[in-house]
């Protein structure tokens, strides 16, 4: 019995003393993030769809912050580039239509009795959105789908579609305002009378 104590504390110590070795190592190693990085990509759309030329959104947050062009990103459109624009403090260009044109957001609907279980869509969808198994019908977590159109060219039976998606009070949220809408809501001066006075 005195063993199997003596073996139980003995656990324990070695525990305690592993992981604080373990807690101390990753304190003192703990790699950086990079700042700037994270706030570029919370900007972006995280549609995760490589329009830009990069596998996802985090990659060209990436890459802007190395001087890449902050008009790639046509699911973000205007809104986002503004908002970079105003981040990294540059000039808020249009689009790059080579990379896609702006559109409404947009969700995918499988027609799911023409649908043959093939699992195309499936492997394609970047964020896991599309629910369904082998020679099974398939379908779409509707609040999941960033409307990036990766499953629709992979279907072989062309049953997918691209739908706007409905704006409601579940979904709907505040356009981000341009550098000149900014600009005049943070230039408000208060209106004067004569003598210098408040009116």
């Amino acid at each position: 019995m005195d063993i199997i104590i003596h073996a139980i504390l003995a656990f324990l110590v070695f525990a305690l003393f592993f992981g604080a070795l373990l807690g101390a190592a990753s304190v003192k190693f703990k790699v950086e993030g990079e700042p700037i990085v994270e706030q570029i990509n919370e900007r972006l759309p995280q549609t995760q769809c490589g329009q830009c030329g990069h596998p996802g959104c985090r990659p060209y947050a990436e890459a802007i912050a190395n001087g890449e062009a902050i008009n790639r990103c046509p699911p973000g459109g205007q809104n986002t580039i503004n908002a970079l624009a105003d981040l990294l403090d540059v000039e808020a260009i249009p689009l790059n239509d080579e990379h896609g044109e702006e559109a409404p957001p947009m969700f995918a609907y499988i027609r799911e009795d023409e649908c043959i279980g093939c699992t195309k869509c499936i492997q394609a969808c970047p964020v896991d959105a599309i629910l369904g198994a082998a020679k099974q019908m398939h379908t779409v977590i509707t609040n999941e789908c960033t409307g990036c159109d990766l499953c629709v060219e992979p279907c072989p039976v062309d049953c997918i579609d691209m739908v706007p998606l409905n704006v409601t009070t579940q979904n709907w949220t505040w356009s981000l305002p341009t550098p000149s809408e900014q600009m005049i809501t943070t230039d408000r001066r208060p209106l004067t009378g004569s003598g210098g006075q408040p009116a």
